[in-house]
């Protein structure tokens, strides 16, 4: 399982405090039915600001799982096509299935160039392809917003026999540095749902999704520069950020700052990613 630590904490969203575990059940379940919509009005910052997958990850796939230009790929909960596009760099073929109206039209515009990319509206749990047609599945940060179970069946209904599963997540671990704490800090203070999705993520059992004993796992370090503005954009993105105008948001704004000149070098501040790649077999 991907545990606490605070190392996933790259999408991980907070309430301050559940009243009882009732009501943190049903808040859980009303932020996991709506999380087609989540991201729909603050896409720009997530095209902008948000970390591309490291690209390690095809030669990795390329030694270990035999991926070639024609291997057929089918990146579920695409988003705004930062995973997708690595196998379009590729050559393959890539079907990129989301659900979010908003994020699928950022995708679109950022893959326009890839011939070999064909979108499509549609959820984890029913992709609508066709049974046995793709090599991959790859999923990216959007695995813990799915139905596990049933997206697992239509993962393994999609993917030919000897096809396999790629889950990427990129994190970052709040002990790393200082700007990292202090980041993490305005998050817990001010994030809406913080601790909800936070929990939803840790509980993410990723090595069960794949059958016994038939997965491995690489794991990347890497990096992003950010001088304010950057890294406010980077904070809007996450679905979990009070937009401008909402309660607090200037507060927020202002505590993000105060981190920003604690650790600014030149007007930069270094936000350090670790990346998990977990790939192999679903049945």
């Amino acid at each position: 399982m991907i545990h606490s630590s605070g190392f996933f904490l790259y999408n991980l969203e907070s309430r301050l405090e559940m009243l009882n575990k009732k009501t943190s059940d049903i808040q859980t379940s009303e932020i996991m039915l709506d999380s087609t919509k989540r991201f729909s009005n603050r896409v720009e910052n997530y095209a902008k600001y948000r970390p591309r997958y490291p690209a390690e990850i095809v030669p990795l796939l390329q030694r270990e799982c035999d991926l070639t230009p024609a291997s057929i790929v089918a990146d579920i909960g695409s988003g705004t096509g930062f995973l997708t596009e690595l196998f379009l760099k590729n050559g393959n073929p890539v079907f990129g299935v989301e659900p979010n109206d908003e994020m699928r039209a950022a995708g679109e515009q950022l893959l326009a160039q890839y011939a070999n990319f064909t979108t499509i509206n549609a959820t984890a749990e029913v992709t609508t392809l066709p049974d046995a047609s793709v090599d991959f599945v790859t999923v990216g940060q959007a695995l813990h917003w799915f139905d596990r179970n049933r997206a697992r069946r239509e993962f393994v209904r999609i993917l030919k026999p000897d096809g396999w599963a790629v889950i990427a997540w990129t994190g970052f671990r709040p002990e790393k540095t200082p700007v990292i704490g202090g980041y993490h800090g305005v998050l817990l203070r001010y994030g809406t749902d913080y601790r909800d999705v936070r929990r939803e993520i840790q509980d993410t059992d990723v090595e069960n999704f794949f059958a016994a004993g038939k997965f491995k796992v690489a794991r990347f370090e890497f990096q992003q520069d950010f001088d304010f503005e950057g890294l406010k954009g980077r904070l809007l993105s996450a679905s979990y950020a009070p937009q401008p105008g909402a309660p607090k948001y200037e507060e927020m704004i202002a505590e993000l700052r105060e981190v920003f000149e604690e650790n600014q070098q030149n007007g930069i501040v270094a936000f350090d990613y670790d990346a998990e790649v977990y790939y192999g077999r679903l049945a």
